[in-house]
């Protein structure tokens, strides 16, 4: 949710009108939450673990993607702290989930 209203925020915002980052940020922030729905539904461990990998590896793209419209200053330090914060928060979460999957 929070990586659609940015989106908003950088696309709506007269300031801003942002197309380019904030399309990627919004792909690949809405890819992780998408993979791993689709991953929980999984028919085998296999793909679980696949699809977690894959959600990870988007959470890494959004990093990436967050920190450039930062330091390209379409997102103000607090903001991107707190985003960027729960992103990281989110590769923690899916980087065990995909290391303990492996000893399964």
């Amino acid at each position: 949710m929070r990586i659609i209203n940015l989106y908003k925020y950088l696309t709506l915002k007269a300031e801003h009108k942002e197309y380019v980052l904030s399309k990627q940020v919004l792909r690949s922030g809405t890819s992780i939450g998408a993979n791993v729905k689709e991953g929980l539904r999984g028919q085998t461990l296999p793909d679980f673990r696949a699809k977690m990998a894959i959600a990870l590896k988007e959470a890494s793209e959004t990093e990436y993607w967050l920190e450039l419209l930062h330091e390209t200053g379409y997102i103000e330090e607090k903001a991107f702290t707190s985003i960027i914060e729960e992103n990281i928060e989110i590769i923690k979460i899916l980087t065990s989930i995909v290391k303990n999957s492996d000893k399964e």
